[in-house]
This record gives C-alpha cells, sequence and structure tokens, in this order.
C-alpha cells in the first residue's frame, strides 16, 4: 500500500451541510475549476459553462444541495465564511438573472435549469460521485475538466493523482496507513494515539498552530450543538420532518433558564448523572447537530457531514458529564478521532455511495470511540478495540435516505452511533485487549468487503430500502 498522509484538517473539514460529498465536495470542485481557469488565464474568455452530474450526485443531488453547491463555488464563496443565511438570496439572484459571475470576477448567460444537468442513468468508472465542467470559450473552443467527490468532502481531478489532501507531499515521522502501523509506533515511542498525531501534525505546521486550528474546530461544533438545540421549525426538502432537538432540550431542562452557551452548560449539569438523563442528552447533542446540517447550516465534517452529530455529542457528554471542559482534553480527543477516521479512509472509504451509511455513521462512531476511550485513561489497545467494537456493530448498514434527503434516517443515525460508541468504549475499558478475536484492520478489511458486495441501490442512490418503502406523503417524525 502507498503511504497515505491524512492530516486531522483532512479529516475535520469546516463547511455547510447537508452532505460532504454531495454538498462540500462538490462546492470545492467548482472552486478548483475556477482556479483552473485562472491559472490558464482562460477565466475571461469563457462565454457558456454546463455542469454534469452523474451517478449518486445526479439521483440524490437535488435532496442534498449539489446543484446548489456548485453554483456556489463557480461565484467565488468559499463555504467555510460563506454567510449561511445569505445561501437562498444569492441562488435566486443567478436564477432571476440568469447569469453567474465566475469566480466573483466574470459574468457569463448561465441558467441553473438548463445549465446543470443530472444524468441519473450514467454513471462514471472511478467513482460514484463524478462532476464535470464544461465551457465554451470566446474562440468556441471546448474546455471540460472532471472531478470526483470521494466522501468526507475529498475531491479528486481526473488523470489526478492522490487522495484530495493537501499534505501529499509531506513525510510524516510516524508513517501510518492501518492501525498496525499505529499501534507499532505507540509501542516503540511509549506515546499515546493522540500524541502520535501531533507529532506528525508537527510536520505540517506549528504546534500552537494545529491547536489553535482544532479549538476552532471545536467551537463551531459547540456552536452548530447550541444554535440546533435553541431552534425550532421544520426542516427545508419537503417531507415536513419537525426539529426535535430544541423541543428535547425545553423538556429536560423544565423551568431553568439560559442565555449563552455556558449558562446552558451549567443549566444541564445541575440535572444531574441519572442515566436516562444523559442518554436523553446524548441523543439531543447528536439530533441538534443533524438538524442543522440538514438545514444547510455550518457543521464539520466528522468524518462526513452525513455524520457529523457523533463526534460532537459524544465529546459533549465526556466533557458534560465526566471530566469537565478543557483545551487539552478537547485537543487530545479530536487528534485521536482523526487517526481512526483516517485509518477508514485508507483502507476502506468514507463515502456512502461506495459503502452505504456504515462508512459513515459506523466510521463516526468508531472514530467517537477510541477517542472518549483514550480520553478516559484507556491505553493504545483498548482505544483501537473500542474502534473496532463500534464499526463491528454498524457493518452492512445501508445508505437509503428518503427523498435524497439527509434526513431520514441520517438524522436519528447519528443519535444511535453515538449511543454505540459510548458503549464500545465502556466495553473496551471493561476488557483485555489481547483476549479480543478481531482486529480494528480486520473489521475495516470486513467493511470493505461488505462495501463491495453491497447493492449499489443501497449506496446513496435513493433506489432501495426506506427510500422506496416509506410514501413520500407519510410524516416520519
Amino acid at each position: 500500500m502507498a503511504y497515505e498522509p491524512i492530516s486531522v484538517f483532512d479529516i475535520f473539514k469546516i463547511g455547510i451541510g447537508p452532505s460532504s460529498s454531495h454538498t462540500l465536495g462538490p462546492w470545492r470542485a467548482a472552486q478548483q475549476f475556477v482556479e483552473s481557469l485562472v491559472k490558464k488565464d482562460l477565466l475571461y474568455k469563457v462565454k457558456q459553462i454546463e455542469v454534469l452530474l452523474y451517478g449518486s450526485l445526479a439521483k440524490t443531488g437535488i435532496g442534498h444541495g449539489t446543484d446548489m453547491a456548485v453554483q456556489l463555488g463557480l461565484s467565488g464563496n468559499d463555504p467555510v465564511t460563506f454567510d449561511v443565511n445569505n445561501i437562498h438570496a444569492r441562488l435566486g439572484d443567478i436564477a432571476a438573472m440568469k447569469k453567474i459571475l465566475l469566480g466573483g470576477l466574470h459574468e457569463v448567460e448561465f441558467d441553473p435549469r438548463e445549465d446543470i444537468e443530472f444524468l441519473i442513468t450514467e454513471s462514471l468508472p472511478f467513482h460514484p460521485n463524478a462532476l464535470t465542467f464544461a465551457v465554451t470559450l470566446e474562440n468556441n473552443e471546448a474546455i471540460a475538466e472532471t472531478y470526483y467527490s470521494i466522501g468526507g468532502g475529498f475531491v479528486v481531478k481526473e488523470t489526478g493523482s492522490g487522495n484530495g489532501t493537501k499534505s501529499q507531499a509531506i513525510q510524516f515521522p510516524f508513517p501510518i496507513n492501518n492501525a498496525d502501523d499505529l499501534l507499532h509506533w505507540c509501542i516503540k515511542t511509549g506515546l499515546s494515539i493522540h500524541e502520535i498525531v501531533m507529532e506528525n501534525e508537527n510536520a505540517l505546521r506549528p504546534e500552537q498552530q494545529t491547536r489553535e486550528q482544532l479549538l476552532t474546530i471545536w467551537r463551531v461544533m459547540k456552536e452548530c450543538v447550541y444554535h440546533g438545540c435553541n431552534t425550532e421549525g421544520t426542516l427545508p426538502g419537503g417531507l415536513s420532518v419537525i426539529r426535535r432537538a430544541a423541543g428535547l432540550n425545553k423538556k429536560l431542562l423544565k423551568n431553568q433558564s439560559w442565555s449563552d452557551y455556558d449558562s446552558w452548560i451549567k443549566a444541564i449539569k445541575q440535572g444531574g448523572h441519572d442515566f436516562k438523563y444523559i442518554l436523553d442528552w446524548v441523543s439531543c447533542f447528536a439530533l441538534a447537530v443533524n438538524e442543522e446540517n440538514a438545514s444547510f447550516g455550518r457543521v464539520v465534517t466528522a468524518p462526513t457531514n452525513g455524520a457529523a452529530g457523533v463526534i460532537p455529542a459524544v465529546l459533549m457528554y465526556y466533557l458534560v458529564f465526566n471530566e469537565g471542559h478543557s483545551d487539552d482534553k478537547i485537543i487530545r480527543y479530536l487528534l485521536t478521532a482523526s487517526e481512526i477516521g483516517s485509518i477508514f479512509k485508507k483502507g476502506a472509504t468514507i463515502s456512502a455511495a461506495m459503502g452505504g451509511c456504515q462508512a459513515e455513521i459506523g466510521v463516526s462512531s468508531s472514530m467517537a470511540a477510541a477517542a472518549l476511550t483514550e480520553a478516559m485513561g484507556g491505553t493504545q489497545r483498548q482505544a483501537l478495540m473500542a474502534a473496532e467494537i463500534a464499526m463491528e456493530h454498524h457493518l452492512g448498514m445501508t445508505c437509503d435516505p428518503i427523498g435524497g434527503l439527509v434526513q431520514i434516517p441520517c438524522i436519528e443515525r447519528n443519535t444511535m452511533g453515538a449511543i454505540k460508541a459510548i458503549t464500545a468504549s465502556q466495553l473496551a475499558l471493561q476488557s483485555m485487549p489481547d483476549y479480543a478475536r478481531v482486529s480494528l484492520d480486520g473489521v475495516i478489511k470486513t467493511m470493505w468487503d461488505t462495501a463491495l458486495d453491497m447493492n449499489s441501490k443501497y449506496k446513496e442512490t435513493a433506489d432501495g430500502g426506506l427510500a422506496v418503502n416509506v410514501p413520500l406523503s407519510l410524516p416520519e417524525c
């Protein structure tokens, strides 16, 4: 296996919902295409542009906002900084004027209804999430570039190489492709998982910068949780799904009041440590994030948007009900989680279009389980054991979004992934890893084998499962 360096910030990316593969990835691809035109000195020579969506992007692109993402990306907007409250206004302007400002610099005739094609019967061989940007220049020369959104916001260009990361040329001091590699370095150095990861990150940037960026990732996560827990309403998309996190939040806090995140956390802690109370809060945290994601809110891929609620929900559980807030604890948790996610990406996939929901919720649960285990004082072997347990019980999970929306069953599945992560961690902390019969590498290989065997209709196409067995006229939530 070729060495593949992946940074913590390749796994955790700030973006906009509802999907890392169908929204963030196409958005980034559109930005890269514009950059390509600029580098070739062709941007101001474009007179027409067309976007072709293939495979899963075509079949569920409307529900995932793929068409919206490519327009915003082509317009020069960045998903990290773009104001989510301006999405519909900006798209409305493009549709009304039938023009798009490429890179925010060059105006071109563009009608989204005509110039974005959903080729639902066509698929390209490299990956189900493919899109092509085709332009006609002033001299009538035609130029086209194809990109693949391979999951988690990672994008690769056709005929290109690598994994879609910015760290491909870097040699980490501790090269890791699988769990055995990670354990080898831990044993050889005596370092914990998060310490190994930080040493690798130090090859990319100063440690203080890594710490600051990780705390920014956490800030976006906690703001997402807080906003989701305090926002009522109905999710967009036509399924009439009622947001539940806010109602559950009010029910659990009863007559208490809060004015900001800190006072809210204090109110939560005053409720005690009853098992049912904690269980409800973990579910509430996860629901909140993925309701925000479904509403085109700002979230962090962990490792994807559809599974964005698991990592912060389990981290909130750790901070609120176990250890209390600490920058060091948050940083250690995120570093450990990211390494597990990168190992899954290398050995299998984090794309539901390739592997079903096991590749998203399953991987996020595995990441959270390992991170929580190490945070709670577990050994490196126990952390890897927790990761294995969490994935073992997600094997075969299909991706069958009703209406092609990241809502049913996606939102609830984040609550299940979070609870399974906590359970897996507890099992590992009470176990002797030397007696475990299944290794993390073994379960990753099994997950990939399962993905290869899985029928394509269960891979984010909305052609199977709940997507075809639940009439859209029936309310689910």
